[in-house]
């Protein structure tokens, strides 16, 4: 028995509107290093389907910087910790925590030489520090110069070093060591100063505000070279600023939703990249890294490909989500999975890839509770996709547009969970449970029927013949009905000793599988409904929250609270597999079999995974 994680389809970096994002990359610029949540991603540029997860921190991690020596990643978070961890190694191992600061860090940066790291952030009283990265020894100096949060810092990586930052007092202050001494600070910004840094050289640094204007400034003395594209670089708060491998231009990303591309000697403009007209292509960061990459981020989470030889809009664009994931399907085919997310964004990936494209269009704005995939289009691909959200309406996704269409259907109450509706001799429907009742629905859609529930359900599903649908409520216990045409009767009731989670029917029909709240998984016999499973499958250490039968009907997978996943054999009752930290720090909120051996889960830190499974 045994199991591998074959890919990761990462999440996108987490953004707030007025606040800058800090992008990392490692010393080659071959791979893209930012934070989600409790985690840091670093994804491989080239091939963004490929990365890995980092997920060790109690608290939102705000920034992560490669050492120049390659072998070291620190990563800070809201708290003021910092930590230090091996890249060697697929297990990340820890090699120092410390606490520079009592509060938020924003932005930190390592010497030239990987020995020491400075940091700054909201320290409450305290906005820089600088510390030995082995030993966490205090470098001496002093950093004294800014009355406010520093927002950013950058080493000089040539001698006679510097350290230069840039706060929320619209200063920009120079020192020079280690230890640091105060050299003088730059007043030229009206707004806070919310970007600063060296050339690769070390012969000049920029600032960037939110006054929109970007300076140069010469990279020993600190004395302004030129305000760049005076008077005004953009017409919005610049947020992110980043120098060229050559160090003759910068690229800057702004509020204004451009990016730009300039010419240090002159200030002149080189190219203008608009990235859209909405609030959510406001550019949060960028980074220029020592390969030659050009990429920005959008405050929806896309993080952009930019060609400095074809300005005007972005090469390629990687999408995915920012929001815990809620639901995932397959296409008929195989070869397409939607998943959605609790913000009301909808994703379509390629099984072989991992690229991804977003879903445009009015959805449903808030969490999106179920997703059916049905029918197969002229490509072999999805004929509709359906979703349901606590707006209370069911819409449909034309999969050739990739949009939603007009179609809205509204419910009775709030849906709480969807599944296909096999129908002999007709087009297969959509089945619904909500709060209130249970609605039958055509593929069109249109209401069929609405059955009135005791209980408020939360899960349902419908055997592979349509002859009966099985759902599980908020009352423990598990309700079997049989369908005669668009009439539910109730034929049977099963017990639990929880929320019934979860319930679904194998594909041979012999079998029908429910999850619960208090942990348990029990499987039925169809025919008579007493336990196929004489063990009792109680191993998670939280509440279930999904469950999928394999397509061979001999495996059986839940997903947990607990960031777990196990595999139940139903051959031999007594073997599982335990997929341990399946999603660190994240409850597994989905499961498919896309075949008998590969699985895939999605969870709350918005991150895609695919398994093999062997037993």
């Amino acid at each position: 028995m045994s199991y591998a994680n074959e890919s990761i389809w990462a999440c996108l970096p987490r953004t707030v509107r007025g606040q800058p994002v800090v992008l990392g990359c490692d010393p080659k610029g071959e791979k893209l290093l930012y934070g989600h949540g409790n985690s840091v991603i670093i994804r491989d540029i080239k091939n963004p389907s490929v990365s890995e997860i980092y997920t060790e921190h109690s608290v939102p991690v705000t920034v992560a910087k490669w050492a120049p020596s390659g072998y070291y990643i620190c990563s800070a978070d809201i708290h003021g910790k910092v930590r230090i961890w091996d890249t060697v190694n697929a297990e990340h191992v820890l090699k120092a925590e410390y606490q520079p600061l009592g509060g938020c860090i924003r932005d930190l940066v390592w010497s030239p030489d990987s020995q020491r790291i400075a940091v700054v952030g909201d320290g409450r009283g305290k906005f820089a520090h600088v510390f030995m990265m082995d030993t966490g020894a205090s470098v001496k100096g002093d950093l004294s110069g800014h009355s406010k949060v520093i927002n950013s810092v950058d080493w000089k990586t040539s001698r006679p070093f510097r350290l230069v930052t840039g706060a929320e007092d619209n200063k920009v202050a120079l020192y020079d060591g280690p230890p640091f001494q105060f050299m003088c600070s730059k007043t030229e910004h009206q707004k806070y100063v919310q970007v600063v840094r060296f050339s690769p050289n070390g012969e000049h640094f920029a600032s960037g505000g939110f006054d929109g204007k970007v300076f140069v400034y010469d990279g020993k003395s600190g004395e302004v070279v030129r305000e760049v594209g005076e008077p005004g670089a953009h017409k919005g708060g610049i947020y992110g600023l980043s120098w060229s491998p050559d160090n003759t231009r910068i690229l800057t990303a702004s509020g204004d939703k451009t990016c730009k591309i300039w010419k240090v000697e002159t200030g002149e403009l080189l190219a203008e990249y608009n990235m859209g007209s909405q609030v959510e292509d406001q550019q949060m960061s960028c980074i220029w890294t020592p390969a030659n990459h050009l990429l920005s981020l959008s405050l929806s989470g896309f993080i952009n490909y930019l060609n400095p030889d074809q300005p005007g809009a972005p090469e390629k664009i990687v999408k995915g989500h920012s929001s815990p994931i809620t639901r995932v399907s397959i296409s008929p085919d195989g070869r397409q999975l939607y998943t959605s997310a609790m913000d009301g964004c909808v994703t379509r990936w390629d099984v072989a890839t991992g690229d991804s494209e977003r879903v445009e269009g009015k959805g449903h704005g808030n969490q999106v509770t179920g997703l059916v995939v049905m029918g197969a289009g002229a490509d072999g691909g999805a004929g509709k996709v359906f979703t349901i959200g606590i707006d209370d309406t069911l819409q449909v996704i034309d999969p050739c547009q990739m949009s939603y269409t007009t179609t809205r259907v509204s419910l009775s109450s709030q849906p709480r969970f969807m599944c296909s509706w096999p129908r002999p001799g007709q087009d297969a429907g959509l089945a619904v449970v909500t709060v209130k009742d249970i609605t039958l629905l055509t593929d069109q859609p249109s209401v069929v029927s609405t059955t009135p529930t005791s209980y408020e359900g939360q899960c349902v599903a419908v055997s592979g013949d349509g002859a009966l649908l099985a759902a599980g409520g908020s009352d423990n216990k598990l309700r079997v009905y049989s369908i005669s045409g668009s009439t539910l009767t109730e034929t049977q009731v099963l017990e639990h000793l929880g929320v019934v989670t979860g319930v679904v029917f194998s594909s041979c029909g012999k079998y029908l599988a429910a999850c619960d709240a208090y942990r348990k998984v029990k499987v039925y016999n169809t025919s008579d409904w007493t336990p196929a499973i004489k063990a009792e499958w109680g191993f998670h250490n939280a509440k279930i929250n999904c469950i999928a039968f394999s397509p061979n009907s001999e495996l059986i997978a839940t997903g947990s609270l607990d960031t777990t996943v196990i595999v139940w054999s139903m051959k031999d009752m007594h073997k599982r597999i335990t997929l341990q930290k399946c999603h660190p720090q994240s409850q597994v909120t989905d499961v498919l079999w896309l075949s008998d051996e590969y699985l895939v889960t999605v969870a709350h830190d918005a991150t895609v995974k695919t398994w093999t499974i062997k037993f």
